[in-house]
């Protein structure tokens, strides 16, 4: 269905992974998507590398525009001349952005396993600029252009490391900030009718993931910190989200949202939605999930398992007594 095909929608960071998915998703549902990255071809051969071009020909694939836009998250002048540009093609309209723009992944990769002390403090601004950051700076620009037409919705990708360790400290608290930003922003925008929610996907296959899980796979290692890259069961597909966000565009009452943060899987339950393979995933708070991971031999009769919610107070009980998202 093309309900969005009205719509203009920009994903930041889209050249692969879970931006190429949300921006394959929105075009899907008929949006007109400007795509940002930093490199518009790809010159290497390696599959975690992308490029706009891509992107551009994966949306074209699905019947869908793309507008591909090179852009480095870091300047922020070059985000101000992206916004100029939307409004100066669309007529000042621009009724959706997804803040996924992230820079930090070699970094995280680098120091995984270490702990923060050990890390040069660079480490910070590797993961939190372009993110955490980048995140706040194209959030000020889109709203500007959506307080005007008193209309639009903010997307802010944020993990389940907002609430318990994961990766490394500076990733988690940048997470936890993603969460603060979007509910705050929500504050400030809904008199103008404007939604700001945070996105949790749950453990989607993107390039780098799947590759940080063979790597964990062949260390054998028993860290609990590690044992979700080592298992591939339930994981998402970077279009999951795209679909889910599709989703939520296209409410028409999106503004009970505002404020709050979204999982993934959860909207796919509320809105019918299916992954790509035409599987739904189970939350990572669904006794569904919850209870294979915990115990293996339960998986292959997970389908029997109810898809049981667990409740948020225990959620972060857990969080603050173990290492495990």
């Amino acid at each position: 269905m093309k309900h969005l095909e009205d719509r203009v929608a920009l994903v930041t960071g889209a050249t692969r992974g879970i931006g190429r998915g949300i921006a394959i998703g929105l075009a899907e549902a008929g949006a007109t998507v400007y795509v940002t990255g930093r490199s518009l071809n790809n010159s290497s051969n390696d599959a975690v590398f992308g490029s706009l071009s891509e992107t551009q020909s994966a949306i074209e694939e699905v019947g869908g525009v793309c507008i591909p836009v090179q852009v480095d998250h870091s300047d922020d002048q070059q985000v101000r001349l992206l916004f100029e540009r939307i409004q100066d093609e669309q007529d000042r309209q621009l009724d959706l952005l997804v803040n996924n723009a992230y820079s930090g992944v070699q970094a995280v990769k680098d120091a995984y396993g270490q702990p923060f002390w050990d890390c040069e403090p660079s480490i910070w601004d590797a993961s939190n600029n372009v993110g955490l950051r980048s995140h706040y700076v194209a959030s000020v620009f889109a709203s500007r252009m959506m307080i005007r037409r008193n209309s639009g919705l903010i997307c802010t990708i944020s993990s389940w490391a907002g609430m318990s360790y994961l990766f490394n400290t500076a990733y988690g608290v940048g997470k936890a900030a993603c969460d603060r930003l979007a509910a705050n922003m929500a504050v400030e925008l809904k008199p103008h009718n404007v939604a700001s929610v945070s996105i949790w996907p749950g453990i989607v296959g993107t390039e780098h993931i799947s590759r940080m899980a063979s790597e964990v796979s062949q260390t054998n290692t028993t860290d609990q910190r590690n044992s979700f890259l080592s298992d591939r069961y339930n994981w998402e597909t970077p279009l999951f989200t795209g679909r889910a966000i599709a989703a939520l565009a296209g409410d028409p009452n999106i503004m009970r949202r505002t404020g709050r943060l979204q999982i993934v899987a959860e909207l796919a339950n509320q809105y019918g939605i299916v992954d790509e393979n035409g599987d739904r995933p189970a939350s990572l708070r669904s006794l569904r999930f919850v209870l294979p991971t915990a115990l293996p031999v339960l998986k292959k009769y997970s389908w029997l398992i109810p898809d049981i919610k667990v409740p948020w107070s225990l959620l972060l009980l857990n969080a603050l007594s173990s290492p495990k998202i």
